[in-house]
């Protein structure tokens, strides 16, 4: 496999930034939230420049080195969920590209990203309930908050879009012209 400088020089700085960005998720409590999908944004930027096996190995790295750097290794699990769903939505994204005949491309790509979402969401909340909950919860709180799962998703899914089309569409040029 033959990597480009360029390639491995802008993808090791979004690396750096990323594993910053998780320890400032540690640091800077109230802002958890936004630093860990911050990170995983840079997963999406390198899959979008580079392809989806070296947006891959890039989110591999970046699990990795969170592991070994992060001070909570909870965000880094958290940043991993983030990640494969940016993964997995631009891996669709691409396999539905590549097929324009394909009737409602758009209704099959947002239950793709559902699909994604739930597969690593539903399961977190169900097995690690005594984790996140500091004490025990009826199984309607416990719908509510995979219900609120679901509006997050669309926030988070917004604010990426928003990311990738607006704020790296402005700087792309800029660095990597």
């Amino acid at each position: 496999m033959h990597v480009k400088a360029k390639t491995l020089a802008f993808s090791g700085l979004l690396l750096a930034l990323t594993i910053v960005f998780m320890a400032l998720g540690s640091i800077i409590e109230t802002s958890t939230l936004f630093l860990l999908a911050a990170a995983s944004f840079f997963v999406g930027i390198v899959i979008r420049e580079f392809g989806l096996k070296t947006g891959a190995a890039f989110y591999i790295a970046a699990v990795l080195l969170g592991f070994i750097t992060a001070p909570n290794k909870f965000y880094v699990f958290t940043f991993a969920a983030m990640g494969f769903y940016i993964w997995g939505i631009e891996a669709v994204w691409r396999l539905l590209e590549k097929r324009p005949q394909m009737p409602n491309r758009r209704i099959i790509f947002w239950i793709s990203k559902y699909i994604i979402f739930n597969i690593v969401y539903i399961p977190v909340v169900l097995i690690f309930r005594n984790l996140l909950f500091s004490m025990s919860v009826s199984g309607v709180v416990l719908l509510g908050v995979i219900a609120g799962g679901q509006i997050g998703l669309l926030i988070y899914d917004r604010a990426y879009e928003y990311v990738q089309g607006h704020m790296w569409g402005k700087m792309r040029g800029r660095l990597l012209g």
